[in-house]
């Protein structure tokens, strides 16, 4: 196998295993103990400079942020399946939601949950409910973000979007639970759920 995930069941690198899994694509799972702060060690730094995960390797190729990760697996393993090719008009918004989530969902959620103060104007996730109303607008009356197709979009705002529900950082609204509830129908996430669970298990963090 020359797909190699770093991985922790507690950090972003599980949501990674749906995005593998989707693609198809044979990969190895190597565990890092963020709990012991493995991440900071001198190997996993020189894959991350940010000392954190997910890291994935391909080969010699090095790919860390879980929406480069996401983007980089489609476009190399399922071109034209679950990314639009790049001249397909389809592929702007495919961009537009993958960079949506960690630029504006992640730390709108997390600027909204902790109160901080600031201008609008001055943070690039502007503000809290005109997050909230992109979120919904991406997804009025479509059954994923491209519509019927489902892609790594879905994987990458989808996965964001279960999180922050599941921790109650975002307002369960009727459109979000209703795609989230979509997605849980995804055989490749019921796999993903299914072997995050057994390495949790496995390492005694189910207690």
């Amino acid at each position: 196998m020359s797909i190699v995930l770093y991985h922790h069941p507690f950090s972003r690198a599980a949501n990674v295993v749906w995005m593998l899994e989707e693609v198809e694509a044979p990969y190895e799972i190597r565990h890092v103990d963020i709990l012991k702060g493995e991440q900071k060690s001198a190997a996993m730094v020189a894959l991350n400079p940010m000392g954190k995960l997910p890291g994935r390797t391909d080969g010699d190729t090095v790919v860390t942020e879980s929406a480069a990760i996401g983007l980089y697996l489609a476009d190399r393993y399922a071109l034209g399946r679950l990314a639009p090719r790049v001249d397909d008009p389809a592929r702007a918004a495919y961009l537009r939601w993958s960079l949506f989530a960690p630029s504006v969902i992640e730390p709108g959620a997390m600027a909204k949950m902790a109160g901080w103060a600031f201008k609008d104007s001055q943070a690039g996730w502007g503000n809290y409910e005109a997050m909230l109303a992109s979120m919904e607008s991406a997804l009025a009356g479509h059954e994923f973000l491209l519509g019927k197709e489902f892609s790594m979009a879905d994987v990458i705002f989808g996965g964001t979007l279960r999180y922050m529900l599941m921790v109650k950082s975002l307002e369960a609204r009727p459109a979000f639970t209703e795609y989230v509830a979509r997605l849980a129908a995804r055989p490749a996430l019921q796999r993903a759920e299914a072997r995050n669970a057994a390495i949790r298990k496995e390492l005694g963090l189910d207690r």
